[in-house]
C-alpha cells in the first residue's frame, strides 16, 4: 500500500472571499468568466497566465460546491450597484473643491 499523498492547496478560503492561494483572483471571479462569459478552463488560465489548470478546475469545484453562497455573494454585489446608482446616478457626481 502506498502512503497517501498530500495535494497542492488550490483555494484559501480563509478571507472574506475564497481566492486561488497565493494570488488575489476570487474563486467567484473565475466562476464568473465560465458562466457568464463562456469561458473554458483553458480560455481561463491564457487570462491570468499566472493560474494552473489545475487552479482554475479547483476553484470551479469549490464554486460548484458553494453556488448558493457564491450566487448570493453576486447577487448582494448586484444590489449595492443597484443602490449606489440610485444615490447617485450618472451625471450627479458632487465636484470637489480645492482649499484656498
Amino acid at each position: 500500500m502506498q502512503a497517501a499523498q498530500s495535494l497542492p492547496v488550490h483555494i484559501d478560503d480563509q478571507g472574506p472571499r475564497p481566492v486561488v492561494a497565493g494570488t488575489d483572483i476570487k474563486v467567484a471571479q473565475i466562476a464568473s468568466e465560465h458562466e457568464h462569459l463562456g469561458m473554458a478552463p483553458d480560455e481561463i488560465v491564457e487570462a491570468h497566465s499566472h493560474l494552473t489548470l489545475a487552479d482554475v478546475h479547483a476553484a470551479l469545484a469549490y464554486y460548484y460546491y458553494y453556488l448558493d453562497a457564491i450566487r448570493a455573494d453576486w447577487r448582494e454585489g448586484e444590489r449595492l450597484v443597484a443602490e449606489m446608482k440610485n444615490t447617485f446616478p450618472p451625471g450627479t457626481r458632487p465636484r470637489r473643491t480645492r482649499a484656498p
